[in-house]
């Protein structure tokens, strides 16, 4: 990046800073700082274990230096300020998720456009936030749009602040459904029969929530799709599966036909044919409605995070605090980006075009000298595509 282009986005950052009032997070005193800023050459420096005592006031902070990324720490200290991660005396963490959509398994590098990336990550933010909002019952959530690529979420539950690393883990391997078995969501019953006939046990599939509940929605709606098809039809999916031959096709449409409301009510080990297939539901579930969160963020209890407020210095947006009701309507890449860029055109040179889709609009930008409205530009000049020019 030369010269003229980091000064004139340190610049208009400033413009920016200059006219928004940035909400620091909770106990703000107590987390540790840092940013990165617009220095020469192609690394990063980040300055770190700051308390925010000694960064002063947040929003002239902003205004005076202008950063290219601005962090706080999920963690709080008692003496956040220290210089080393011993001596600032951990007390308690947010427990944070990371989204980011060059790392979902749905997306491809290089045919995904920046836009329909943005959209796979909020399919898989709904899933992250069923699972904190049903499964694990959490109420303080915050919801961040991180300016770049993806979504954050602080959880600062009280019942979770404090736990340490190893607990973390266990929640990251629950939303990824890491190490789940199919046992584990059967709950067994003995049922006394009738007669001379000796005790049965009623092995039966939960289906209030959770993971049995998603493995009974995926296994159900396969069932019924299989019961709306032909004889033949629904043989030739069921031996689709490996290990199902025809006998064994024949014998699990036959059950699920004649168990169709036990199997509705989680019975599904109404014959061993439907028991086995039922049991590769909770791979399915977990392959389909697993969040892919970052794992380590996390676990990192001591993790600096992006600044809600604060802009993105690798593309110009702003990083969004977001209520749950506004998700749905949400558009990253129209309502991120930041009124300060909006309403000019400024001269550049374009070193990588194409298609780039933002402020509710598209543009096939080419490679050379142009006009463009600011906010592309600075989206240009953030990723390294473009270079300032002399008006």
């Amino acid at each position: 990046m030369e010269e003229r282009t980091r000064a004139y986005l340190r610049g208009r950052f400033r413009d920016h800073y200059r006219r928004t009032e940035i909400t620091p997070p909770p106990a703000a005193n107590e987390r540790e700082w840092g940013f990165i800023p617009w220095t020469d050459g192609p690394d990063t420096t980040m300055v770190r274990h700051r308390s925010l005592l000694e960064l002063g006031d947040l929003s002239e902070f902003l205004v005076r230096k202008r950063p290219r990324h601005v962090y706080f720490s999920a963690g709080r200290f008692r003496d956040p300020g220290a210089s080393s991660m011993q001596a600032k005396d951990w007390q308690s963490a947010d427990l944070v998720f990371d989204l980011d959509a060059d790392h979902l398994p749905g997306v491809t590098l290089g045919t995904d456009s920046y836009a329909e990336m943005l959209a796979k990550c909020k399919g898989a933010l709904f899933r992250l936030l069923d699972f904190l909002e049903n499964d694990f019952a959490f109420e303080d959530l915050e919801i961040v749009f991180s300016g770049g690529r993806g979504y954050h979420v602080h959880v600062r539950d009280e019942n979770v602040v404090h736990l340490e690393r190893e607990h973390r883990r266990e929640i990251v391997d629950y939303v990824r459904g890491i190490g789940l078995e199919f046992e584990e969501l059967i709950e067994s019953e003995t049922v006394a029969g009738l007669g001379r006939k000796t005790p049965t046990e009623r092995r039966t599939l939960r289906i209030d929530g959770g993971w049995g509940g998603r493995t009974h929605d995926h296994f159900l709606t396969y069932v019924d799709d299989l019961l709306e098809l032909d004889e033949d039809a629904a043989l030739e999916r069921l031996q689709e599966f490996d290990g199902i031959g025809e006998g064994k096709a024949a014998a699990t449409l036959n059950a699920a036909r004649n168990n169709r409301d036990q199997l509705e009510a989680g019975n599904v080990t109404v014959h061993t044919a439907v028991a086995q297939l039922a049991e590769r539901f909770a791979t399915r579930a977990v392959d389909r409605d697993n969040a892919p969160i970052d794992e380590p963020v996390t676990t990192d209890t001591n993790r600096l995070i992006r600044l809600p407020g604060s802009l993105h210095g690798g593309s110009g947006l702003r990083t969004v605090r977001l209520e749950r009701d506004e998700l749905d309507e949400f558009d990253p890449l129209v309502d991120a980006v930041p009124e300060t860029f909006r309403g000019h055109e400024i001269a550049v040179d374009v070193l990588d075009g194409g298609e780039i889709e933002l402020g509710g609009d598209s543009f096939t930008v080419q490679e050379g000298d142009q006009s463009l409205p600011e906010y592309v530009a600075v989206f240009l000049m953030a990723r390294g595509r473009a270079e300032k020019e002399k008006e």
